[in-house]
């Protein structure tokens, strides 16, 4: 079964990886930080999380899914003090009810110290 690769957006310095791989009825989205289109990382966590769910949106629109073909979500934090406005927003993104499986974690920091979320998704297209 071939292996479908999703590039990262064009002005978005990426490490080595693919933004998603699809293989089968399966994608994995790898994790997406909060940068926006022209690649830079707003300060605010709100902005980060926005753009995050803009980058997750592009890629699950290109695999042919939505959000409501995930099943497991891995939010990475850097703050706890940001799980409550985290939970707010992700509650209005990925729902309504019932929500894809989900891990939380707060973590001491991610590449670039000024990232507050990341974001890891997969989605099943099975029918």
């Amino acid at each position: 079964m071939p292996i479908q690769h999703f590039a990262p957006p064009p002005n978005v310095k990426s490490p080595p990886l693919s933004f998603a791989t699809r293989v089968g009825d399966l994608v994995f989205v790898s994790g997406i930080p909060g940068f926006d289109a022209n690649g830079a990382l707003p300060d605010g966590f709100d902005a980060q999380f926005g753009n995050v769910v803009v980058n997750i949106k592009r890629i699950l629109d290109q695999a042919g899914a939505t959000f409501r073909n995930l099943v497991k979500v891995n939010v990475l934090l850097t703050r706890a003090s940001d799980v409550p406005a985290m939970n707010a927003m992700y509650a209005g993104v990925f729902g309504p009810p019932p929500y894809p499986a989900r891990t939380t974690c707060v973590v001491q920091a991610l590449p670039d110290p000024k990232m507050l979320i990341e974001i890891e998704a997969v989605a099943s297209l099975a029918k």
